[in-house]
């Protein structure tokens, strides 16, 4: 390998941890931001809905990339999605949990400070890989499965330092039960989606972005029934973009393209990288958190989310007499 290439291969692993780390602490920071200002509170319903149409345009345009030229770009979507109706139809179920896991993450992030939230939403570290042994029927190492013992304890500690109702400046009152609760539920979707995604894709030769067309273009009319379900009334009296302004774009923006880019930067990063980048986004979480949102850093809060940082490493750690034959395929749930 020439210096140049081993330059270059070293400027991608800083780039994507630098990106990683980015995308995990900036999404949560942002949500609760959102969520927790004063002024007229957004719609989240409808910022999830956002977010796939913008996810879709985006997988559409990396489609025709791929495919080179508009008559083949059109062949491909209708030979997928058209004439493979059974196919398709196997991708509305993560379509479908992808929405509720969205709207939860927001119940969530109004209802937990960033730090709690970014915390506790590695707990799908633990569902994910429940689902890998059930559905994949996949075997865990005895390091694996004290990471995630230890992934338990530290979620624990760190809400049970947590506790009561405060009112927040948007006006909602945050009840941390129903924030973890919400958190939970949104982790163990997340965990059954990832590995059902993963399931199908490896058992087809379909691209990565096709089936992220398929996700999203299923995925908006069960967002929309969401919207008008949930929010009906206020849509039809205010407004479908009631509420936003450019910081709400913003984070429409960062949810649906984070995913993405994500997904092409996590190719150059091995599992300790991540597992640094996702540490790094926890402790970003925590200062800004005392800054922003006047968080209250205690021992407890402190010793569990350490305690979390430690199993992301540990349950990240490849033997170097192990070899791994399973590649781990993710949507982004933000």
């Amino acid at each position: 390998m020439s210096k140049l290439q081993q330059f270059n291969g070293q400027t991608l692993k800083y780039v994507s941890l630098v990106t990683l780390t980015l995308q995990n602490a900036l999404v949560g920071l942002s949500m609760r931001y959102a969520r927790t200002r004063s002024g007229d509170l957004f719609l989240s319903s409808t910022a999830v809905v956002m977010s796939e149409f913008l996810k879709l345009l985006t997988c559409l345009v990396l489609v025709y990339i791929e495919e080179g030229e508009l008559f083949k770009f059109y062949n491909a979507l209708k030979q997928t999605i058209i004439k493979e109706p059974v196919d398709t139809l196997k991708v509305c179920v993560p379509s479908i949990l992808y929405i509720i896991q969205n709207n939860l993450l927001y119940v969530s992030a109004s209802n937990l400070d960033a730090a709690t939230y970014q915390v506790t939403y590695q707990l799908k570290i633990l569902t994910t890989a429940f689902f890998a042994v059930v559905i994949l029927r996949r075997s865990l190492r005895k390091s694996q499965w004290s990471a995630l013992i230890l992934l338990v304890i530290g979620v624990v500690l760190v809400q049970l330092a947590q506790s009561g109702t405060v009112t927040l400046p948007s006006g909602i009152q945050q009840n941390h039960l129903l924030g973890f609760t919400a958190a939970l539920s949104a982790c163990f979707l997340s965990g059954f989606a990832g590995i059902y995604f993963e399931k199908i894709l490896k058992g087809s030769d379909i691209s990565v972005w096709m089936r992220n067309v398929q996700l999203s273009l299923l995925s908006l009319p069960f967002g929309l029934a969401t919207c008008f379900l949930n929010d009906g009334d206020v849509i039809r009296k205010q407004g479908f973009f009631f509420g936003y302004d450019s910081f709400i774009y913003y984070l429409v923006v960062l949810q649906a393209g984070g995913g993405l880019i994500v997904a092409l930067v996590v190719k150059y990063a091995d599992n300790i990288l991540k597992g640094f980048a996702t540490s790094l986004a926890i402790i970003i979480s925590c200062i800004a958190s005392i800054y922003l949102f006047d968080f209250h850093l205690t021992f407890q809060f402190s010793f569990g989310a350490l305690l979390v940082i430690c199993s992301i490493f540990l349950y990240s750690y490849q033997p170097k007499t192990t070899i791994d034959k399973h590649s781990s395929i993710e949507k982004s749930d933000v």
